[in-house]
C-alpha cells in the first residue's frame, strides 16, 4: 500500500479535504458545520476515501487545520477564564501599552481584555529580575483564590507572575495549589505558553491559550473520537500558526498555537510553488468563504513573526487588537470572501464584509435561507461562476435569489441598475484586498508589484487577475488543486518546535561557553518535540535572535549561523569570534531594514529563537487530471467585465484540457471547486506541476519558466 496521506481543513464556509495516494490526489469540499465542526470533516473524508476505493485504516498521517481558535477569540466565545497574577499587576492586561493607536479618534476604542477585572486576581508573591525572592507565594492566597473562582463559575485559568519567563518556580507551584483544591480545572502557566519578557503580551498570550483551551479541547477530543470510529488509528497531527506541525497533546495543552493555522499552510504552499517555479518574491493570495489572507514569500520561504493581533478594531492599525506573542507566519487577513456580505454604509456607499454569512445560511444563491446578498452572490450574476458547475455540481446555484438579495438591499435604494450593483460589489471587494496587499508590503518594506501573484482557495482564482491589476503584477499562479490550496499546504508541511528563552546580554560581555549551553538546551528540547511527532525522522536547527541597539525600545529579528556558535564538546568556544558574528549580523539585518547604521552605540540581545524541524525530501505535485485532449466543443459564457462595464464573451475551457501553450483571453478556465478568470490582456497556460500561469500580455522583461 502506498503512502496515504490525509489533510482537512476547516474554514468559515467550507471544510476542505485533501487526500495523497501515491502521485494521486483526491480532494473534496463540503460546507462547514457551524455548531458540529466534525461532522463536516468526517463527511469530507468519507467521501474522498470512497472516491479513492479504501477506508480509513489505510490512512497512514491525517493532518488537521482549523479557523476555530481564531473565531473563538475574536467571537469572543471562549470559556469564562481567570486570571491569577502578581499583586498589584491585575490591570496590566487592561492598561496594555498606554498609547493611542488613532491618535486622532476622539471616540477610539480598545479591544476589552478576556478577562474581566472581576475574574483577575492579585497574589501576594514577588520575584526580582535576577530570581531573588522579594516575597514568598502566599500559598493559602492561591488556594482560597482558587475557591472562589470555582464558585463564580469559571471554566478554565490563566497564572502570570512578573519575571516568571526567566524564573517560574512560583507559577509552577501556584498550579499545584489551584490543583489540589479544583483538579479538574483546565490551567495554562505564562511561563509555558510564552516564556518572553514584557508581562503585557506574555499574560495576554497566557489569557488567550486559556480562553480558548476548554473549547478546543472538546474539539480536537470529539474529532479524535470519530475520525478513530472510522477505523483511522494513525495519529492526527495538527498544523500550528508557525507552519510546522504538532502533536495533539500539544495541541490540546496550547491551543493557542493553532491561531491560524489553516491560512499557514496556504502559506507553505505558495512557498513551496515560488520555489519550484524559480520566483524571488511572491505574494500569496488566499481567498475563501469568510477570509483573504496575504503573506510576502521571499527566496522560498514566508515571512515569519512571533507577534500577531487577533481581533482588531481597525484593520490595518497595530495595537488596536489582543497582542499574542507565539510563533506565526506574517500575513494580513481581512474578512473579504465569498460570503463576505455586502451593503450599503451610513453614507450611501457600498460596503463589503467583514461580516460574514459563513455556511449557514450562507450567500442567498445558496439556497439555504440567505437573504443578504454577498460576494459570492455578485460573481453569480456577473457571469463569472457557472451555477451547474459550482462545487462540482453538488450545490446549485439559485440566479434568481442572487439578483433579489442585491436589488433589494444594493441596487434599488441607491438607484443603480442590477448589473451596476454586482460591479460595485466585486470592485470594492477587490480593492479591499489590493489595499491589504499594499498596505502589507509597504509596511515589510517589499514593492509587491514586482512580485508574482499565487493565489488559492476556492474564490481567489475568481478575482485573482483584478487584485493582480490592481497591484501592478502580471504574473499569476493558479496552483493545481486551487481549491483546497490550504489543505494541500498541509501535506507538505514539516514537524517543528520553536524553543525561546529570554536571556538578555550585551554582544561585547557575552561568553560563548553560555551561550553555546543555552542553545543546546534549546535544540535538546525542541527535538524532543519534533521527534515525539515524526519518531526517527532526519531533523535540522536553526536560530535567530530579537537584538536591538543599547538604548532602543524594541528589536529586529536576526538569523544566526547556529554551527558557529555552538563549539563542538570539549572544545572552548572562541569569545571573541561568536562576538563578532553576531554583531555583524546585526549590522547586516539592520542595514537591511533601515537602511543605515547607528555608530557608537552597543549591541544587546534579548531573546533567543531555536527552531528544529525535520527534513521532507521534495514530493512530485499530484493530480487527478486526465490526459491531455482537445475540448468536445467550444463554449462561451456571458461575463461582465469591471474594467470596461461591457459584457464580454469568454471562452469556457476545462482546465483539464489546457496544454502548455499560451491561451489568450477572455476565458474562464473551470474545475470542480473553483473556476479562474482569464481577462482580456492576459494569456493563461498549464506550466510545471499542472499550475496555471497567467501573465498580461504587454510585459516586462522575465516570466515564467
Amino acid at each position: 500500500m502506498n503512502d496515504v496521506r490525509l489533510a482537512a481543513d476547516i474554514g468559515g464556509t467550507f471544510t476542505d479535504i485533501a487526500l495523497q495516494v501515491g502521485s494521486t490526489l483526491h480532494t473534496a469540499k463540503v460546507l462547514t458545520t457551524q455548531r458540529e465542526p466534525a461532522a463536516a470533516v468526517l463527511d469530507g473524508t468519507a467521501k474522498v476515501l470512497a472516491g479513492a476505493g479504501l477506508c480509513g485504516a489505510d490512512v497512514t498521517v491525517f493532518v488537521h487545520g482549523t479557523t476555530l481558535a481564531t473565531n473563538a477569540l475574536i467571537e469572543r466565545r471562549g470559556a469564562d477564564t481567570a486570571l491569577l497574577t502578581t499583586a498589584g499587576l491585575r490591570d496590566a492586561v487592561e492598561m496594555a501599552h498606554e498609547d493611542r493607536f488613532a491618535q486622532y479618534d476622539l471616540a477610539m476604542t480598545r479591544p476589552d481584555p478576556l478577562v474581566p477585572r472581576h475574574r483577575r486576581v492579585g497574589i501576594p508573591e514577588r520575584l526580582a529580575a535576577d530570581g531573588t525572592v522579594l516575597l514568598a507565594l502566599d500559598e493559602h492566597a492561591v488556594r482560597q483564590a482558587a475557591l472562589e473562582l470555582r464558585d463564580l463559575g469559571v471554566q478554565s485559568i490563566a497564572i502570570g507572575f512578573l519575571h516568571s519567563y526567566r524564573f517560574d518556580a512560583h507559577e509552577r507551584r501556584a498550579r499545584e495549589l489551584v490543583a489540589e483544591v479544583w483538579p479538574e480545572v483546565p490551567i495554562t502557566l505564562s511561563s509555558e505558553v510564552c516564556p518572553e519578557i514584557r508581562e503585557y503580551e506574555r499574560f495576554s498570550t497566557a489569557c488567550a491559550n486559556a480562553y480558548i483551551q476548554p473549547l478546543m479541547q472538546r474539539y480536537l477530543l470529539d474529532l479524535e473520537g470519530r475520525r478513530r470510529g472510522l477505523g483511522m488509528t494513525c495519529p492526527m497531527y495538527l498544523m500550528q500558526s508557525g507552519g510546522g506541525l504538532g502533536t495533539l497533546a500539544e495541541a490540546v495543552r496550547h491551543p493557542v498555537r493553532l491561531i491560524e493555522s489553516g491560512p499557514a499552510g496556504g502559506a507553505l504552499l505558495a512557498a513551496e510553488i515560488a520555489r519550484d517555479l524559480g520566483v524571488a518574491m511572491a505574494l500569496s493570495f488566499d481567498m475563501g468563504g469568510t477570509t483573504a489572507k496575504l503573506c510576502i514569500v521571499e527566496h522560498g520561504e514566508p515571512h515569519t513573526s512571533r507577534e500577531f493581533e487577533v481581533g482588531r478594531q481597525y484593520r490595518f492599525l497595530p495595537g488596536s487588537g489582543l497582542p499574542l506573542r507565539l510563533p506565526v507566519i506574517d500575513m494580513v487577513e481581512i474578512g473579504a470572501g465569498g460570503s463576505s456580505v455586502a451593503g450599503r454604509d451610513a453614507l450611501g456607499r457600498i460596503a463589503v464584509g467583514p461580516r460574514s454569512a459563513g455556511s449557514e445560511p450562507g450567500p442567498a444563491a445558496y439556497g439555504r435561507g440567505g437573504t443578504e446578498p454577498t460576494v459570492t452572490d455578485a460573481d453569480l450574476l456577473l457571469g463569472r461562476i457557472l451555477p451547474e458547475r459550482f462545487a462540482g455540481g453538488e450545490l446549485p446555484l439559485d440566479l434568481d435569489a442572487a439578483a433579489t438579495a442585491l436589488r433589494r438591499a444594493i441596487a434599488e435604494p441607491g438607484g443603480l441598475t442590477l448589473e451596476v450593483a454586482a460591479v460595485g460589489v466585486s470592485e470594492v471587494v477587490d480593492e479591499n484586498m489590493a489595499n491589504a496587499g499594499r498596505v502589507h508590503g509597504i509596511e515589510r518594506g517589499c514593492d509587491v508589484s514586482g512580485s508574482t501573484l499565487i493565489a488559492f482557495g476556492g474564490a481567489a482564482p475568481l478575482h485573482a487577475a483584478r487584485v493582480a491589476t490592481k497591484l501592478g503584477i502580471d504574473h499569476i499562479v493558479i496552483p493545481s488543486g486551487a481549491g483546497v490550496g490550504s489543505a494541500i499546504g498541509f501535506l507538505r508541511a514539516p514537524a517543528a518546535h520553536e524553543s525561546v528563552r529570554t536571556w538578555h546580554r550585551r554582544i561585547e560581555d557575552l561568553r560563548g561557553d553560555e551561550l553555546g549551553s543555552l542553545l543546546r538546551a534549546m535544540v535538546a528540547e525542541a527535538t524532543e518535540v519534533v521527534q515525539g511527532a515524526a519518531p526517527g525522522e532526519p531533523t535540522t536547527a536553526s536560530a535567530r535572535a530579537f537584538m536591538r541597539y543599547r538604548g532602543q525600545g524594541h528589536e529586529i529579528t536576526v538569523a544566526l549561523p547556529l554551527e558557529d556558535l555552538i563549539a563542538p564538546e570539549g572544545v572552548r568556544p572562541d569569545d571573541q569570534a561568536i562576538r563578532n558574528t553576531l554583531a555583524s549580523r546585526f549590522l547586516h539585518a539592520y542595514r537591511d531594514m533601515y537602511t543605515r547604521e547607528i555608530p557608537g552605540l552597543g549591541v544587546e540581545a534579548l531573546t533567543w529563537l531555536l527552531t528544529v524541524r525535520t527534513v521532507l525530501t521534495p514530493q512530485p505535485w499530484v493530480g487527478t487530471a486526465p490526459a491531455l485532449q482537445p475540448p468536445a466543443r467550444r463554449a462561451f459564457a456571458e461575463v461582465l467585465d469591471p474594467g470596461t462595464g461591457a459584457v464580454v464573451p469568454h471562452l469556457v475551457v476545462e482546465r483539464s484540457v489546457l496544454g502548455p501553450q499560451p491561451l489568450d483571453g477572455p476565458a474562464l478556465v473551470i474545475e470542480d471547486q473553483t473556476t479562474t478568470v482569464v481577462p482580456e490582456g492576459f494569456t493563461v497556460r498549464r506550466g510545471p506541476g499542472g499550475h496555471l500561469l497567467l501573465s498580461r500580455v504587454t510585459l516586462t522583461p522575465g516570466g515564467f519558466p
